[in-house]
């Protein structure tokens, strides 16, 4: 199996992948993945998998956005499978980096985080699929291959909400004051309404807390909000409001 590990800090001494041996005995090659997490233990778990399968390999795995936009070049992949949350770089703004590095690249956000909070947002940034890590991995596999195949994914509740957005049966001026926000202070203003504390938001984006203090600061003033009561208040009730129920 051709496999190029990039380490903290080693991005420039990649090498681009080779193709699949398969190529040489008249079956296809193997369609080449970049894997993209911070945790070695999740990126191990996830290779795994796709490894196992006979029409897809990881030819590369990053484990922040800078060794993977400086792989992407040199690689050349089929599809990129990525996390939101890494140390360095907002994953939204990430998100963007590799569009306009490579604008037909199928990428598919693998994350923790609710979709109805982030989905929307990945997609506009680039993303063709936006899956939970709790889908299991059999469900990953079938969107890796939707995705390969050309097509987008969101879970059917999510499509429904999109929809609903585009054919006016959601006003769209609901979600205005929201929109007002930073990308980043999006993803700040829904872990406020997760109940987050600002050390813990500092620690999942990797962020200073007087990082994430200043960004507080920007989204009350975005949403006329007095204080910090009425921030929590408010993130709470949007999370809330955004959430799909079973």
């Amino acid at each position: 199996m051709n496999k190029e590990k990039l380490n903290l800090g080693q991005a420039k001494a990649a090498k681009p992948c080779k193709k699949s041996d398969n190529a040489s005995d008249g079956r296809p090659a193997k369609r080449r993945i970049l894997l993209v997490d911070d945790h070695p233990m999740t990126r191990e778990g996830l290779a795994a998998v796709v490894n196992r399968q006979a029409d897809m390999e990881i030819c590369c795995e990053a484990c922040n956005p800078a060794e993977a936009l400086s792989a992407l070049g040199k690689l050349k992949p089929d599809l990129m499978v990525t996390d939101m949350t890494m140390p360095g770089r907002s994953g939204i703004e990430f998100l963007k980096d590799v569009h306009a590095i490579l604008p037909e690249l199928p990428i598919l956000v693998l994350s923790m985080h609710d979709e109805t909070l982030y989905a929307e947002r990945t997609l506009r940034a680039g993303a063709r699929g936006y899956l939970m890590k709790d889908a299991g991995s059999a469900r990953m596999l079938e969107v890796i291959r939707l995705l390969l195949g050309g097509h987008s994914y969101v879970s059917p509740q999510m499509a429904a909400r999109l929809l609903d957005a585009v054919s006016g049966r959601r006003p769209r001026g609901s979600t205005s004051p929201i929109e007002k926000l930073s990308d980043r202070e999006f993803e700040v203003f829904g872990l406020i309404g997760l109940g987050k504390s600002t050390h813990e938001i500092a620690k999942q984006l990797h962020l200073s807390p007087k990082t994430v203090d200043v960004h507080r600061g920007n989204i009350k003033e975005k949403l006329e909000l007095t204080d910090a009561t009425s921030l929590i208040r408010h993130a709470v009730r949007w999370v809330e409001t955004r959430e799909i129920r079973p």
